[in-house]
C-alpha cells in the first residue's frame, strides 16, 4: 500500500536552537493529523542529533540531506550512512537538483548514495525533475526516464521514496499544475517494478495549494522547501484536506 509522506527539506536553514524551537511549536499543532501520514523533517547535519533527541516518542521522523556512498574513508566534508544511522536518522534526500547543479551530482553518484542508504537501513528520497529549457523542448519524459532508470539501477524499490521536483518550480513560486504533476508522476510509476513506491511532488508546495496537489490519484505526498520552515505552515501542509 502506498504511504503518504510529507517531508520538509530545510536546506541550509536553522541552527540547533532554531530547530528545537520549531519542533516544540510544531508538535501540538499536528495532534489531529491522520496517523497514516508519515511526517519527516530533513535538517542540516548539525541539527540532526538535537531533533532526534527532542522528537523521541513523537510521530515525526528525521531525515538528512546527503549521504556518502562509502562506509568510511578520506572524504573530507562527507558523512556516512553508519554515522546517520547511529543517531537515529530514518530518511535521506538524494539527488536534489541543487546538489546536481552546485555540487556535481550525477545519476551515477545518486545511484551509489541510494544503495549506501538502503544498505544501512535508511530510506532514500530520490529527487528527479527537468529544467524549464527541457520542458519547453518537450523533453520532460525523456529526462525523467533517464534519471529514474540510471538512479535506480540495481536499487531495492521496496525501501524507497521518489520526489518529482520540476527544477523550474523549486523556490520560484511557479508551481506545476496539479494535473500535470500527476501525469508526470504517473509516468514515473510506469517505470517502476514496484508500483507501490510512494512518489511525492515538490516545487513551491504551500498550504494554499496542498489540498489540490494531494487530491491527485498518483501523488503520495510532498517534499517541501520554503513552506516547511515555519511550524504553522508545515502543520497546515501535514493536515491537508484529503
Amino acid at each position: 500500500m502506498r504511504k503518504v509522506v510529507i517531508a520538509g527539506n530545510w536546506k541550509m536553514h536553522k541552527t540547533q536552537a532554531a530547530a528545537v524551537e520549531f519542533v516544540q511549536q510544531l508538535i501540538p499543532q499536528i495532534e489531529g493529523v491522520p496517523d497514516d501520514r508519515e511526517l519527516v523533517l530533513c535538517a542540516p547535519f548539525t541539527s540532526l542529533g538535537s531533533l532526534i533527541d527532542k522528537l523521541q516518542g513523537s510521530r515525526i521522523r528525521v531525515g538528512a540531506q546527503n549521504i556518502h556512498w562509502e562506509k568510511e574513508g578520506a572524504y573530507t566534508g562527507e558523512i556516512s550512512g553508519s554515522m546517520l544511522k547511529e543517531i537515529g536518522v530514518r530518511y535521506v534526500v538524494v539527488g536534489h537538483s541543487e546538489r546536481r547543479q552546485y555540487f556535481g551530482e550525477t545519476d551515477e553518484t545518486v545511484n551509489a548514495r541510494l544503495k549506501a542508504a538502503q544498505l544501512i537501513g535508511i530510506t532514500p528520497i530520490l529527487c528527479v525533475g527537468e529544467t524549464k529549457q527541457q520542458r519547453d523542448a518537450n523533453e520532460t519524459e525523456a529526462v525523467i526516464t533517464s534519471q529514474v532508470t540510471r538512479a535506480l539501477a540495481d536499487v531495492n524499490q521496496y525501501n524507497l521514496v521518489i520526489a518529482y521536483e520540476p527544477i523550474w518550480a523549486i523556490g520560484t513560486g511557479d508551481t506545476c499544475a496539479a494535473d500535470e504533476a500527476n501525469r508526470v508522476i504517473g509516468h514515473i510509476r510506469s517505470l517502476l517494478s514496484n508500483k507501490e513506491v510512494s512518489i511525492q511532488y515538490g516545487g513551491s508546495v504551500k498550504p494554499a495549494n496542498v489540498d489540490e496537489i494531494m487530491s491527485q490519484s498518483e501523488i503520495d505526498g510532498a517534499l517541501v522547501g520554503g513552506a516547511s520552515l515555519e511550524p504553522n505552515s508545515f502543520a497546515a501542509l501535514a493536515g491537508y484536506k484529503a
